[in-house]
């Protein structure tokens, strides 16, 4: 397929990152508020003409990252618009999709009931095929990692609205955490041919390379997303994506300047500032690691910040500490699940390392039956390593880091894991390999287990040298 041809990379990436950094201007403030659903008694009346909400309501339906002041002034818009118009399911439909938006930016899960009345209230009083309402329905099980469940709204959406491209945009997500490459290649197909040369769409490209492992083709598609974006919070969000992306391949300064950059133009981009708290932590700059991640989980307190902020302080031997943000996670997961989320990936990575393995395990075993993506192998076979299941969890870690078995995602963390299955199982020709092999790809993957990648390496020593045959 055309959109899934392999691009070069280094020269162009290098000219594009500074064509993004001299392109980028300042960005937005910080505003917010919640807000409750408005009851349907009242009489129905014709539309108002659009308002002063016109530009952020173009965001969200647009399928672009908006920003949270756009939200609150959206958001506080069609509540306005709702109270003399219940019937209007548009207007329900574009209410739900700003709700869900809104709880990805900031981890807030009270988003998450009101987004999903709000939605299903549209398709009541509206068309029962309103594809935006199929649509946030479909974003609303993506943000709650319930992937099933995402596959079904989205692909009922595309089925209403075939030339829409962000239903098969969000069916990109869904098929990437059912584990089915083929409809994430489909899906990417259709985005790519409706929206050609989109920032947009190029982000999706580039999300679907870097799990492919395809490094320097996904650098340069997001590097052009960057560069093409007009909105301040759109190019931030790019930006942060592209900050990942140089952080995995290990390159820390190239990463923190994505991040800053991201965050001079949102300030409310948290995701970048988690970003800055990694990228110091690399570089030994760790009081300021730590004011980066309690900053980004002061406003978005993501169970995935407080696992990395507690292993920070765990490699620093600050184990109450740790143990803090280890509760924090706890209720914050409980939290999530009582508002329909799904945390059991993350739940099941930090039972596994920092409390209880089995129950990792179950949980885990269970996620993968119902959703089988490569994040979900990587934790699983890390979790009954944990256990003694030393046999199974190889079968998981191969096929979490075998690209012939789905798992081309070029990540440190689970080639770490399956170096340290192999060299319990005394594979130690495999087990050096792969340690080796995932501190070349980041040698600053982790500053818990980065430092233990090297020590077992260590333990491992050189192989044997064997004279020739007798």
């Amino acid at each position: 397929m055309e959109v899934m041809k392999r691009e070069s990379g280094h020269g162009r990436r290098a000219r594009r990152v500074r064509r993004v950094l001299i392109a980028s201007v300042a960005g937005a403030a910080v505003l917010g508020g919640a807000l409750v659903l408005l009851p349907r008694e009242a009489r129905e009346a014709p539309p108002p003409a659009p308002g002063p909400a016109t530009p952020p309501r173009g965001a969200v339906i647009a399928g672009v990252p908006a920003a949270l002041p756009d939200l609150a002034v959206l958001i506080g818009d069609r509540e306005a618009h709702l109270r003399a118009h219940p019937l209007d399911g548009a207007a329900w439909a574009v209410l739900g999709s700003a709700y869900v938006e809104r709880g990805r930016r900031t981890a807030d899960v009270a988003n998450w009931p009101k987004a999903e009345k709000a939605l299903h209230t549209s398709l009541k009083v509206g068309a029962k095929r309103n594809p935006q309402a199929l649509e946030g329905l479909a974003a609303l099980a993506v943000a709650r990692r319930d992937f099933p469940e995402a596959k079904k709204w989205g692909e009922q959406a595309a089925e209403a609205a075939p030339k829409r491209w962000t239903a098969h945009a969000v069916l990109i997500d869904a098929y990437t955490g059912l584990g089915d490459d083929e409809g994430v290649g489909r899906a990417l197909e259709k985005v790519m041919k409706l929206r050609p040369g989109s920032p947009a769409a190029g982000a999706r490209a580039a999300a679907v390379y870097r799990n492919r492992g395809w490094r320097e083709d996904a650098a340069a598609r997001i590097s052009d997303a960057a560069a093409a974006a007009e909105a301040p919070a759109e190019r931030a969000a790019y930006l942060e994506q592209a900050g990942r992306l140089a952080f995995e391949r290990g390159e820390r300064q190239e990463a923190l300047r994505f991040f800053e950059e991201a965050l001079r133009l949102d300030p409310d981009q948290r995701a970048a500032q988690a970003g800055q708290g990694r990228v110091l932590a690399a570089l030994d700059r760790t009081t300021d690691a730590l004011s980066a991640y309690q900053e980004a989980l002061a406003e978005r307190p993501s169970p995935e910040y407080r696992l990395e902020l507690g292993e920070l302080y765990e490699s620093l031997g600050l184990e109450q500490a740790a143990r803090v943000e280890y509760g924090l996670l706890r209720e914050r997961v409980r939290d999530a699940e009582a508002a329909g989320a799904d945390e059991t990936l993350v739940l099941g990575r930090f039972e596994a390392d920092h409390g209880d393995a089995e129950a990792a395990v179950r949980g885990l075993r269970d996620e993968w039956g119902r959703q089988p993506a490569i994040a979900v192998a990587d934790a699983l076979g890390w979790a009954l390593h944990r256990t003694g299941e030393h046999e199974e969890a190889l079968e998981l870690a191969t096929i979490a880091t075998d690209a012939d078995k789905g798992g081309g995602v070029r990540s440190a963390l689970h080639v770490f894991h399956r170096g340290m299955v192999e060299k319990e199982l005394g594979r130690y020709g495999p087990a050096r390999r792969h340690l080796r092999e995932a501190l070349m790809i980041n040698p600053y993957f982790s500053p818990l287990w980065a430092p233990q990648a090297r020590r077992a390496l260590t333990e491992l020593g050189e192989p044997p040298v064997e004279g020739p045959p007798g």
